[in-house]
C-alpha cells in the first residue's frame, strides 16, 4: 500500500503547493496578455482597459483555482494519475464557471432573472468554457510531465550519492577484519572496541546519502575509522587533531572526512616504511566552515597510481559536496614540499 501510494504521489504534483499557485498566477496573467494583444490591433486607451479587465477576470479565475485545488490537494494524491488529473481539470471548469456567472450575475443585479439575461450570455460562458478547457488540459500536462522530470532527476541525484557516498576500498575491510582476528586471543577487549567501531563506519555507509550530521558525529566517526587503521599500521600512524572556533551545531554531510583520510592512509602513510603524521585542522571564518587534511607524500611511490586514486576520491567528496550546497562549498587538493593537502570550505548550517 506504502509503496503504491508513493508512485502515485511520485507521478501527481502537489496541487496545493505554493509552487502550483504561483505558477497558476503566472499562467493567468501570460493569458490576459495575450488575449488583450489578439483582441486589439494597437495598444491605446481602450486596450488598456480591456487589458485591466481580462487581468482581473483570470485573476479571479486562479485565485479561485488555487483555493479549490488547495482543498482537493490531499485526496487528488490518493488518485491514480489519469483519475487525478480528471479531477483537477473539472475542478478549474467548475470555478471558471462560477467566476463568470458571478460576474456576469453581477453586470445585471442580482434581482435579474435567468430568462431576462442577455442573449449572448451562453454564447460567452460556452467560449470560456474551451479555452478553459484547453489551457487545463495543456497545464496539467506541462505539470504531469515536468513533475515526473523533476522526480526522475532526483531520484538519480540520489542514487548517484548514495553509490559516491558507499564507496569504500576493499581492501580496507578485509585489513580491518584481519587485524581484528589477530587480537581475538591476544587483546580480546581491543578487538570488541575494533569491531564496534567497524560496525559504526559501515553503518554510516549503509545510512541515507542526503543526511547531514554535526560536524562533533563525524568528526567521531573519523576518529574510528582512523583508530581501525591503526591496529593495522602501529606507530607508522600518527594522528594529530586541531579544532579552533568551530561551532558543535554546524552539519556536514555524513562521511566527508572519511574517504578523504583513507586516501591520506592509504596514499600517504601506508607506501611509507617510515609512516607519517595525518593532519586534521577544523576552524570556522565568519559563517564557512574550513576543514585541511594533510599527509607526507612517500618518496617512492607510483605517481600514476597516486594521482588516479587521489582524484577518484576528490571527484568523489566534492559531487557531494555540490549537491548538499548547490555549488557553494569548494574542495581544493595540492602538493607542497612533499606534504599533500586537501582543504574544504563550506557555509556552515546549524541543525
Amino acid at each position: 500500500m506504502q509503496d503504491e501510494r508513493a508512485q502515485r504521489e511520485s507521478f501527481l504534483p502537489d496541487f496545493g503547493s505554493a509552487t502550483i499557485a504561483f505558477r497558476i498566477l503566472l499562467v493567468a496573467q501570460a493569458l490576459a496578455i495575450v488575449l488583450t494583444l489578439a483582441r486589439n490591433d494597437i495598444f491605446n486607451q481602450a486596450a488598456w482597459h480591456d487589458f485591466l479587465l481580462m487581468t482581473s477576470f483570470v485573476q479571479l479565475v486562479a485565485v479561485g483555482s488555487i483555493v479549490a485545488l488547495k482543498l482537493i490537494a490531499r485526496p487528488v494524491q490518493e488518485m491514480g494519475a489519469v483519475t487525478g488529473a480528471s479531477v483537477v481539470v473539472v475542478t478549474l471548469l467548475l470555478v471558471t464557471v462560477g467566476v463568470s456567472e458571478g460576474i456576469i450575475y453581477g453586470m445585471y443585479e442580482l434581482r435579474l432573472t435567468a430568462e431576462r439575461w442577455p442573449s449572448w450570455h451562453l454564447s460567452l460562458v460556452a467560449r470560456t468554457l474551451v479555452v478553459s478547457l484547453i489551457i487545463s488540459v495543456l497545464a496539467i500536462r506541462y505539470a504531469i510531465v515536468y513533475h515526473r522530470a523533476q522526480v526522475e532527476i532526483e531520484a538519480q541525484q540520489q542514487d548517484r550519492l548514495q553509490a559516491l557516498q558507499s564507496r569504500i576500498r576493499p581492501h580496507f575491510l578485509f585489513n580491518s577484519m584481519n587485524s581484528v582476528a589477530s587480537l581475538i586471543r591476544s587483546d580480546p577487549e581491543l578487538a570488541e572496541k575494533a569491531l564496534q567501531d567497524l560496525a559504526d563506519v559501515f553503518r554510516v555507509l549503509l545510512a541515507d546519502a542526503r543526511k547531514m550530521v554535526p560536524i562533533t558525529a563525524e568528526s567521531e566517526l573519523a576518529r574510528q575509522y582512523l583508530d581501525i587503521e591503526k591496529l593495522r599500521l602501529g606507530d607508522r600512524l600518527q594522528v594529530k587533531w586541531t579544532a579552533s572556533n568551530v561551532p558543535r551545531s554546524a552539519l556536514i554531510p555524513s562521511l566527508t572526512l572519511q574517504p578523504l583520510l583513507e586516501n591520506a592512509v592509504y596514499h600517504g602513510i601506508e607506501p611509507s616504511f617510515a609512516g607519517g603524521t595525518v593532519d586534521i585542522q577544523l576552524w570556522s571564518e565568519a559563517d564557512t566552515l574550513n576543514v585541511m587534511i594533510t599527509n607526507p607524500i612517500p618518496e617512492v611511490t607510483n605517481q600514476a597510481q597516486h594521482r588516479k586514486g587521489n582524484r577518484i576520491a576528490m571527484n568523489n567528496v566534492r559531487e557531494r559536496l555540490n549537491s548538499h550546497f548547490d555549488g557553494q562549498a569548494t574542495l581544493q587538493n595540492f602538493e607542497q614540499r612533499g606534504i599533500y593537502h586537501v582543504k574544504i570550505r563550506m557555509p556552515i548550517m546549524r541543525g
